[in-house]
């Protein structure tokens, strides 16, 4: 069973398409469906069913997928233990990190980092944190640096290296920014009383948020959401709701409003596989990385 014909399964299975696939391994259409025959002949049974364009996987398919996972696991944790010996900085160094931090704290390590170390080939993947969080614990990336999850993962190393203050804001002419000028403070309750725009609610910052809200009985009117903070603060900035923002992307656009509850702190940071083993572009991330977090 050649490591090939299971690298063209898994991309088929996670594609759902066999031209996608070829995309993403750069290779042609032919080419991955005769690895995927090869594959099949060699097990001596279907491993996906077709049916007009759709592809999903039989029985022995779904049977297999776990196990090709562990194998090309295996196979690229042994070639990176071997490259690791030569005491060499280079090779590729898979990493994914959210849109915000990719915007907001990553440039300047970056830049250090490809100047010190120009042999490395970045694959620098833009994700939402929950699916950053997947792709480390089913071996697709070799680290992330993203939200950190309100609950441990047990596969997973987790360092934090940031903390964003997440501040309550709303547009200058907002009903609650004329509210705030004569309040000394609002309450959770009155923010309730008005529209907000919050990140997606299956995001980790969202689930931060709504548990100081669930803690007060209290339930977030959301009207519109989005993954990406940037988009929240431009909805947030033309009055379509409050919301909360990292301290960070405060202008004079924006009013904080002052809110009775203690403060809300998002947690960053990065995370890699415990039982993988990193290259040595990896720890030379990770150095920076440690060397640029908060005191």
């Amino acid at each position: 069973m050649d490591t090939q014909s299971l690298q063209a399964f898994l991309a088929v299975v996670q594609t759902q398409s066999f031209s996608r696939a070829a995309e993403q391994l750069h290779l042609t259409q032919p080419a991955v469906s005769k690895r995927i025959a090869t594959l099949e002949e060699l097990l001596g049974t279907r491993l996906f069913d077709r049916i007009g364009r759709k592809i999903t996987l039989t029985e022995a398919g779904n049977l297999l997928l776990p196990r090709a996972q562990r194998i090309l696991f295996t196979v690229d944790d042994s070639r990176r233990a071997l490259a690791n010996l030569s005491g060499q900085v280079g090779g590729k160094l898979t990493l994914a990190t959210s849109h915000h931090i990719g915007l907001h704290r990553l440039p300047p390590l970056l830049k250090l980092y490809t100047q010190r170390h120009p042999e490395v080939a970045l694959d620098l993947h833009f994700l939402d944190s929950e699916l950053a969080y997947q792709g480390v614990v089913d071996g697709t990336l070799e680290m992330a640096i993203v939200t950190l999850a309100p609950h441990p993962v047990e596969q997973l190393q987790v360092v934090e290296l940031w903390r964003d203050r997440l501040c309550f804001v709303c547009a200058k002419d907002h009903p609650l920014a004329q509210r705030s000028r004569t309040q000394a403070t609002l309450s959770l309750a009155e923010l309730c009383e008005v529209n907000c725009v919050m990140p997606g609610a299956k995001t980790f910052t969202h689930t931060l948020i709504g548990q100081r809200f669930q803690a007060a009985g209290l339930t977030l009117p959301v009207s519109m959401s989005t993954n990406y903070l940037e988009t929240l603060k431009m909805m947030c900035s033309v009055g379509l709701g409050w919301s909360l923002l990292p301290e960070s992307m405060l202008d004079s656009e924006l009013v904080e409003l002052p809110v009775d509850t203690d403060p809300i702190h998002r947690p960053l940071g990065y995370l890699v596989h415990h039982n993988r083993t990193l290259s040595n572009a990896a720890r030379r991330m990770i150095e920076a990385l440690e060397n640029a977090q908060d005191p």
